[in-house]
């Protein structure tokens, strides 16, 4: 059979994720695997159609696509965002209609699920016929079970295809709606009080966004900054070389402006991207703009700082995009200040939530709230915590300075309060008569120090 391969490593052929693919292709050699780097070649994609429309032939002649991406910043590489939106732009989503996928990706494991359940719903978009994911750890690959579980994973898809296997579809067609927003006054706009204000957009003049994005901007009693990210100096995508990990300068100083503007950001308060929903993400634009902030490595930008979106679209169809919109900003140690969509179809209710954003977004800043992180945000930072302080120690030096000087190296062998008191209470309960006291006991008088705070406080 023949398999189309669509790498998704901005690196190409020299890439992690390319090495798996040749781990199975040489474990099915009675198959034919072709890799297209996708990712490294999307400019030339983008400006040849030619050699654009002869990748989409290969995909309509194979038996079977593997979607091979690395993990950036929730999801996949902006280059291979692109590229899907290019496959709706030219309309050539027919060579993908009923083909076999699945989808396998290297990472640390962080946001993993959701790079997966974007690609899953872009094949069920695409008519696809999905069999399975597969997220490989980087290192997967060095241990002998991990390698026979991959195998196993390739072969069950290879056989899904001869076998015309059935296949579920997971992520129901998105219903886009034909609203126009014709925005009113502000009636109070809102002092901003010296707070710094940035807004984000990637908007097409006159479209429901930019119209959002204009209206919010009127809701203030002072200019705020607005940016279109068409016109930030961004020449591509992150590389994902790493020459940034020792000292977070970015390989691309010397070839665009980017690095430049992000920091000229760093003493906003409030921070808003503003975009429309194309496939199941925002823009690849805005999606580049997140790719190449890694040049900042694992290092939160936004500490204290208030984030939130303006969005045009059917957002409430993609809870796999709002987990991504929360959890990045509490790994960025900030608060969701809110979200604004146009979904509800009514221009003055439009309004009042951006009014109400507004006010929000100055209030939050001023009291300078931050909600606590869910699991998104505590989860992820040990992840990151545990990879910085072993794994990736070098070559993401930067990150560890930054992460020892900041004590964010809270590994809970550190809390002596709590495992002196648990040995301690272990070693009472040895004693049967205790360990029944104890267990009479324990639910009064583990409330004992919550009520004091209620009492007193």
């Amino acid at each position: 059979m023949k398999i189309t391969v669509l790498n998704g490593s901005p690196k190409g052929e020299i890439s992690v994720t390319v090495q798996y693919i040749k781990f199975i292709q040489k474990k099915f050699p009675e198959h034919e695997f072709e890799i297209i780097n996708i990712a490294h070649d999307v400019l030339k994609l983008e400006k040849d159609k030619k050699e654009f429309l002869q990748t989409i032939e290969i995909v309509k002649k194979s038996d079977g696509v593997i979607w091979a991406f690395p993990l950036y910043v929730f999801l996949v590489a902006s280059q291979y965002k692109r590229f899907i939106e290019m496959i709706g732009e030219q309309g050539v989503t027919g060579a993908f209609e009923g083909k076999y996928a699945c989808a396998l990706s290297t990472s640390i494991h962080f946001f993993d699920h959701t790079a997966h359940n974007y690609i899953h719903g872009i094949c069920d978009d695409l008519g696809m016929k999905f069999v399975e994911s597969f997220s490989a750890d980087m290192d997967d690959i060095f241990i002998d079970d991990k390698r026979r579980i991959l195998i196993k994973w390739a072969g069950d898809f290879l056989q899904a295809i001869q076998k015309q296997a059935p296949t579920n579809k997971s992520y129901a067609p998105l219903q886009y709606g034909s609203f126009t927003y014709k925005p009113g006054k502000p009636a109070n706009p809102v002092d901003t009080g010296g707070i710094k204000i940035r807004v984000l957009a990637d908007v097409e003049e006159k479209s429901n966004a930019a119209n959002m994005v204009d209206r919010f901007r009127k809701a203030f009693k002072q200019d705020i900054e607005v940016f279109n990210l068409r016109d930030i100096d961004m020449k591509g995508g992150c590389l994902g070389c790493l020459q940034c990990a020792f000292d977070n300068v970015c390989v691309y100083r010397d070839k665009d402006g980017f690095m430049e503007f992000f920091n000229s950001g760093s003493d906003s308060d409030v921070i808003i991207f503003a975009g429309v929903i194309k496939d199941r993400f925002l823009s690849s634009r805005i999606k580049m703009f997140w790719d190449r902030s890694f040049f900042n490595g694992h290092i939160p930008t936004r500490i204290g700082k208030q984030v939130g979106y303006i969005v045009s679209g059917p957002l409430s169809q993609l809870a796999n995009l709002q987990e991504i919109m929360l959890a990045q900003a509490e790994m960025s140690e900030a608060n969701l200040a809110g979200v604004v969509t146009d979904e509800s179809g009514d221009s003055s209710q439009i309004d009042a939530l951006l009014d109400d954003f507004a006010a929000k977004c100055v209030d939050y800043s001023q009291q300078k709230y931050i909600k606590p992180s869910t699991f998104l945000g505590v989860g992820g930072h040990k992840i990151f915590r545990d990879q910085i302080w072993s794994r990736l120690r070098f070559p993401f030096d930067a990150d560890y300075r930054f992460y020892e000087a900041h004590g964010m190296f809270d590994f809970p062998q550190n809390d002596t309060r709590y495992l002196e008191f648990s040995g301690q209470m272990i070693k009472m309960i040895q004693d049967p008569k205790m360990r029944e006291m104890v267990r009479t006991m324990i639910k009064t008088e583990m409330l004992k120090g919550y009520q004091k705070v209620v009492e007193t406080k």
